[in-house]
This record gives C-alpha cells, sequence and structure tokens, in this order.
C-alpha cells in the first residue's frame, strides 16, 4: 500500500513538474511571436527616435553648443544629452521644451521636422 502512494505522489510531482514545463514554453512561443510581429512598429519608432535625436544634435551644433553646455543648462548629465542624440532614450517633455527654447525654435517646428523626417529645413 505504501508503495502505491509513493509511485502516485511520485506521478502527480512528475506530471506537475511536466505541465509546468509545458506552460512555460507555450508562454515563451506566444512572447516571441508577439516580438516577431511588432518588428514593424520597433522599425518606426527606431526612425523617431533616431530622427529626434539627429534633429537634437543638429540644432545643438547649429547653435554651436556643446553636450556639456547643455546639459549645465538643463540641470542635465552630459551622458543624457548625449543618449538623446544617439537615440538611446528620449528627454521628457519638460528637458524638449527646454532645449526647443535654448535651440532657438519653438517645441512644435521641433516636433514638425519628427513627422516628416525628410523634409527639408525651413526657416
Amino acid at each position: 500500500m505504501e508503495l502505491s502512494v509513493f509511485v502516485i505522489i511520485i506521478g502527480i510531482i512528475v506530471l506537475g513538474l511536466f505541465g509546468g514545463f509545458v506552460f512555460l514554453i507555450i508562454r515563451i512561443l506566444m512572447a516571441l511571436l508577439k516580438y516577431i510581429k511588432s518588428k514593424t512598429v520597433r522599425e518606426e519608432k527606431a526612425v523617431i527616435r533616431k530622427s529626434l535625436g539627429d534633429a537634437l544634435r543638429e540644432h545643438r551644433t547649429e547653435c554651436k553648443m556643446t553636450q556639456e553646455f547643455v546639459a549645465e543648462t538643463l540641470g542635465v548629465s552630459r551622458q543624457a544629452v548625449s543618449k538623446w542624440e544617439n537615440g538611446t532614450s528620449d528627454p521628457n517633455t519638460s528637458n524638449l521644451i527646454a532645449l526647443a527654447k535654448l535651440y532657438g525654435i519653438s517645441a512644435e517646428k521641433l516636433l514638425k521636422e519628427l513627422e516628416n523626417p525628410n523634409a527639408e529645413k525651413r526657416d
């Protein structure tokens, strides 16, 4: 009697582990599918991020400012400015407005450049 109870308990444990393993594999496959399907969205975000970084770098160099100067003026680190320009991260709204003001353009104009990244600059 004790052996059959032991076998049943081991069987339940094995089924539980197998079920957990199958559940984990299914969740991994679902996440992978979602990631694969989001390729176009990720590419669009990369273009926008790149465009924002390019626009910020372009305006900073036109104003003959260094990343250090921009960082000190905004009260952020130079690395933060570098990340914004490289597209690694995006400035928050208040920093974006401060950047536009520092570069002598409106935030609206800066954002319009992102709507059509291939458009030529208009003064």
